[in-house]
């Protein structure tokens, strides 16, 4: 069963902060509690020892047996089951205890002299004795004695205090976790303005990041900066190179055209104007593959296409254009649509499909605009449109769709480029409500 592991750096950092505090709590929980019980064991035993020199020195030896003199002793060994109990036992056997064993048996292991340890045992009404053992010699004679003590009421402190402690820590982790995660925010908040940069920066409203961030940071941003810049000025050059390109070109080709449309011999008139359209192809050839070009070599730091605003200035050009047919151009577009894609290669596109709807239609063309996750574009007119083989073949992978009639090639080939540029789909059919070519556009958000 795999893990899943979140993907945000600021919720790792919470994660492994917190299991790191809780991991330390829970050390310090322990260390404690085994800290206390060896502080408390030992204090009990070092009591215990007191008391057995105490009982050493309050024997007497007697004609009949051993004699512990009760005024020597602490009270507390004369209350039976009291919890402290003590016990002498001479090497023959014999045995001493004290009153508070009351007729419970102690079963202490015989001791030589100077040997010593500590056992922990069952007493009467089942306690937790802890009982120090030592081997003595007085008098010529060998002892062992044995004094215990019953845990269980310092055992019940002990665990009040654990618990106590336990509740202090878990409201300390509480407050460290919070505090943690304010820090790890305001930490993260100094990202905000790089974050806000960059989408100024996707919208085309800044040229470059600004190197004020963190210090983990600046690596990246300046690595970035400098591959604005490259794109930056590999796009100029490429624009420049293609205008001067074009420029060049365009002098040899009308040339050209000049020389094939003047030819005064009337025997070759056919081969000039064979010759003819071949230059007039190739021109247009020419003109295709540098808007093709200028299309591939867009970059992401130019402006976005707003719908709001950018297409309605292009509606108002083609109404300039086509003002002899009158048209009525229509805009239908989503109030909520967010700006998308390079502005150029969308002003492209649409250009091209609302050129070349008001080239055919007879009075309507229609332009809707939709979509959230992708971008969809439809183009209506009432023109004749295109019979269904024709609209097969346009659709057909793999058309080329600039050998179609005139008016339609160059243009159409630019929208199949922009669509392919942006992963999209492109399909032809026929419109139910106008009745002309109706021509949908489906764009992915890159």
């Amino acid at each position: 069963m795999s893990v899943l592991i979140p993907n945000s750096l600021e919720r790792r950092l919470h994660l492994g902060l917190a299991f790191t505090l809780i991991l330390l709590m829970g050390v310090l929980w322990l260390f404690g509690a085994k800290s206390i019980e060896s502080l408390t064991e030992d204090f009990i035993a070092s009591r215990l020892e007191h008391d057995a020199e105490a009982l050493l020195a309050a024997i007497v030896f007697k004609q009949q047996g051993i004699k512990v003199r009760p005024a020597r002793v602490n009270q507390i060994y004369l209350r039976p089951y009291s919890g402290h109990y003590y016990l002498v036992r001479q090497r023959n056997g014999a045995e001493v205890t004290s009153r508070s064993v009351w007729d419970f048996k102690l079963q202490i292991p015989q001791m030589k002299v100077g040997e010593s340890g500590r056992l922990h045992m069952l007493g009467p009404e089942k306690q937790q004795l802890l009982v120090y053992v030592s081997g003595f010699r007085k008098q010529g004679q060998e002892l062992t004695l044995a004094v215990a003590e019953n845990l269980l009421p310092i055992k019940q402190q002990r665990d009040l205090f654990l618990r106590n402690f336990a509740l202090l820590a878990l409201l300390g982790l509480v407050v460290l976790l919070l505090l943690q995660g304010m820090v790890v925010r305001q930490a993260f908040r100094r990202l905000e303005p790089l974050r806000e940069e960059i989408k100024s920066l996707a919208g085309g409203d800044e040229k470059r990041l600004s190197e004020e961030v963190p210090d983990e940071m600046s690596p990246l941003v300046k690595e970035i900066n400098h591959l604005l810049l490259l794109l930056s000025r590999r796009n100029q050059r490429s624009r420049n190179a293609l205008g001067n390109l074009a420029h060049a070109l365009k002098g040899p080709m009308n040339l050209l055209t000049h020389y094939f449309d003047k030819s005064p011999s009337s025997e070759s008139r056919i081969d000039t104007a064979l010759a003819g359209q071949q230059v007039e192809r190739v021109r247009l050839l020419i003109e295709r593959e540098l808007k093709r070009a200028r299309l591939a070599g867009s970059g992401s730091t130019s402006q976005r296409f707003d719908p709001q605003l950018d297409l309605q200035d292009l509606l108002d050009v083609l109404k300039q254009i086509y003002r002899e047919k009158q048209l009525s151009i229509e805009a239908v577009k989503a109030t909520d649509l967010s700006p998308f894609g390079d502005r150029e290669d969308i002003l492209e596109l649409l250009g091209n499909l609302l050129d070349n709807a008001c080239k055919w239609a007879k009075s309507r063309v229609r332009c809707t605009l939709t979509g959230e996750d992708q971008f969809k574009i439809i183009v209506e007119d009432d023109g004749e449109g295109l019979a269904d083989e024709e609209v097969a073949r346009m659709t057909k992978r793999g058309s080329r769709l600039d050998e179609d009639t005139e008016g339609q090639g160059l243009g159409l080939a630019i929208v199949s480029d922009v669509v392919t540029l942006y992963e999209g789909n492109l399909v032809f059919d026929r419109s139910p409500e106008l009745q002309g070519l109706r021509v949908s556009v489906v764009l992915n958000r890159l």
